[in-house]
């Protein structure tokens, strides 16, 4: 996170997308009534104005931006004014078709919806840049305005291009990254293999549809180009709107775990790191999966970030749209805020009657104020307020899991030993058991500084450089504790298999060494000597140093080891060569973490969330019930239960599917 300005919002902003440019203006008034009615004090606007902002080219109307500014600063609510560069009007395609994007199987797709253009395309870089410098100019000094939003969504439904022009861009970067000498991209790209070396840049295209498998190591540099492709579309808008107006903060939204960008590149970029987190209405405990993508945005940002959208209830685009569980609105809005959310916005304000996501929820659905949505969101809106003094404060982990985009992209390109494996859900896998016990933690990428942790959790780093694995190997050697799951350090960074054993990069720190893979077929599993089944892999793993904690109880393997532990250095470190089933894994992540010493937040019942923010004055110790039996937790002697303002000493009672945010004298 960078060290320009915050956000000037008071306390935590609460709001979402409005977009009144849908709806007549008399309902605009009717708006501004129920935002100060719900508690609103922030909402972004413009996103998808471009149309309208820019009837023609170099023809602007901003009389409605106008007015819509001006009412939401005579009634209080701030402004994130959008770049509305993610949907370009049908009159710049109608001029520019080459900037329609073209994929993979080379079919140019058609406008008509949003994200559809071509990152490279001059034209479009030329048309987004003059709109966001009109805009700029004219906002610069306007009151309303707190923050700017640029463009929407970066590599939602589109992030790469496979058209001539891209491949022409790609070739720049390839250049760049490789210094211009072409011997070095060869190299890193292994083409020796099928026959595939280059004798001129031009030769090189992007990874198009082919009649045999793709080349790993060019997949790999293709997503790399893609996610910085639309980095230097951000920064260019950015530092348009920046030079205009140097004391406004700028972000972009992310899209919580999504695989299309690199965050971590992307992160230090923007002044509040900001995040759209959509729960699946198929996950049964969607609440692990915000805790963890949470954690991942307050990691990325360094300290707090802001939840710029998710849903008060059903999604249009699931296959079946669910809206969700009484009192689920206002638990998923708490659990950000819990895990370092200073700011709670939904898409959108007010359901839309026409387009693609009419059947989307709102914070005002429907059927209007005489619904339990916007009864929800009243009162979300009155528990943010009481909720105001947490804001800027922080967590602390002891507990850091290891997270890379490039690792990820890897670990799924095709001709894997393993095709089942999915980075997410590995990482998922570990984590659980981490929430579950109330430990809180940080995501990492591998070269990070590791001193301030006891405990690094590395599941699925298939891929990772000699930089990033010899970090990992002084932590531990400097006394922490490290655990590493199968498959990890096989790969370099240019996707180039480490020779001598698996796991590769780790062999040493581990003091394990495996020969040969036997990955396991889907539904297939593999006892463990204490108990439990792993699944998804085996592997023939010999001890190098290493003890055997857990070995293989039948199958091929055996009598080999499954998990095992090495003292190295003042530290410890595991290595699990298979994924074991739910409860023996948190088994072992439970014994892990207690001996090296980590405390866990709150002892809380089971299906209770207990979560910590630290100020310097005070602990905000979070407490969710998800499990909808209601609890008992014990709590600091002088605490305050800050939504109802009620001295809590020496417990705390939660009813079913409740809320308590509680500030206690700061621990430690």
């Amino acid at each position: 996170m960078t060290t320009h300005p915050v956000l000037s919002v008071p306390g935590i902003a609460y709001g979402g997308d409005y977009n009144p440019e849908q709806w007549p203006e008399e309902v605009w008034a009717q708006d501004m009534r129920l935002m100060r009615d719900a508690g609103v004090n922030f909402v972004s606007v413009g996103i998808f104005s471009w149309a309208l902002l820019e009837p023609s080219e170099g023809v602007y109307d901003f009389s409605r931006m106008d007015r819509i500014l001006d009412l939401l600063h005579e009634n209080g609510i701030a402004a994130d004014l959008a770049t509305p560069t993610a949907a370009p009007p049908a009159w710049f395609y109608r001029a520019h078709p080459e900037a329609l994007p073209v994929d993979k199987e080379g079919r140019r797709l058609s406008y008509g919806s949003r994200q559809t253009l071509c990152p490279s395309s001059p034209a479009y870089h030329e048309a987004a840049l003059r709109i966001t410098g009109a805009l700029a100019e004219r906002y610069a000094d306007n009151p309303a305005v707190a923050m700017w939003h640029i463009h929407n969504e970066y590599g939602c439904h589109n992030n790469s291009c496979y058209c001539d022009t891209s491949a022409a861009a790609f070739r720049d970067w390839l250049r760049a990254r490789y210094a211009d000498d072409l011997s070095a991209l060869n190299d890193a790209w292994g083409t020796t293999f099928w026959g595939q070396w280059y004798y001129d840049w031009d030769e090189i295209l992007p990874p198009r549809a082919s009649g045999a498998g793709p080349n790993p190591s060019h997949l790999l540099d293709w997503r790399r180009f893609s996610s910085d492709e639309l980095l230097s579309l951000y920064r260019a808008e950015r530092d348009v709107v920046r030079k205009a107006t140097p004391a406004t903060p700028v972000t972009t939204n992310f899209m919580a775990i999504t695989d299309a960008l690199d965050y971590w590149r992307w992160a230090p970029e923007l002044d509040v790191v900001a995040n759209d987190h959509y729960t699946m209405s198929t996950d049964p405990e969607p609440e692990i999966e915000i805790a963890l993508s949470s954690d991942l945005m307050r990691s990325l940002a360094g300290g707090p970030w802001f939840l710029m959208e998710h849903s008060t209830g059903a999604l249009n685009w699931h296959t079946v749209n669910r809206p969700k569980r009484p009192g689920e609105l206002r638990r998923n809005a708490l659990a950000h805020v819990a895990h370092g959310a200073d700011g709670i916005a939904y898409f959108q304000w007010r359901a839309s009657k026409a387009g693609a996501e009419q059947w989307h929820s709102a914070m005002v659905p429907h059927a209007g104020t005489d619904s339990q949505i916007w009864r929800d969101v009243v009162r979300l809106g009155a528990d943010l307020r009481a909720l105001a003094e947490v804001r800027g404060s922080t967590g602390t982990a002891e507990v850091a899991i290891t997270w890379d985009w490039n690792a990820r992209w890897a670990l799924e390109f095709p001709a894997q030993p393993n095709s089942e494996l999915r980075y997410v859900d590995l990482v998922r896998s570990w984590y659980d058991p981490l929430w579950r016990a109330g430990v809180a933690v940080d995501f990492v990428r591998p070269d990070a500084d590791l001193s301030p942790y006891r405990l690094v959790l590395v599941p699925g780093l298939y891929l990772v450089d000699d930089e990033g694995a010899a970090n990992l190997a002084g932590f531990t050697e400097r006394g922490g504790t490290l655990v590493v799951g199968f498959h990890s350090g096989a790969v370099d960074q240019n996707c180039h298999v480490r020779l001598g054993g698996y796991p590769g990069a780790f062999r040493e720190v581990l003091g394990v060494s495996s020969d040969e893979y036997f990955p396991l077929q889907p539904g297939e599993t593999v006892g463990l000597s204490e108990g439990g089944r792993g699944s998804l892999w085996s592997e023939r793993l010999r001890l190098a140093g290493a003890e055997a904690v857990t070995e293989y109880a039948d199958g091929l393997l055996a009598g080999i080891p499954a998990v095992t532990r090495k003292a190295y250095g003042e530290g410890t470190a595991w290595y699990l060569a298979t994924h074991p089933d739910p409860a023996t894994l948190t088994s072992l992540i439970t014994t892990v973490y207690t001996e090296a010493g980590v405390e866990t937040v709150r002892m809380a019942p089971e299906g209770v969330e207990a979560v910590r923010r630290r100020s310097p004055s005070a602990d905000y110790l979070f407490l969710i019930d998800h499990s909808g039996l209601g609890a008992e937790v014990t709590v600091a002697e002088d605490a305050v239960e800050l939504l109802t303002g009620k001295a809590t000493p020496g417990s705390v009672t939660l009813a079913p599917g409740e809320v308590a945010v509680v500030r206690e004298p700061r621990h430690g």
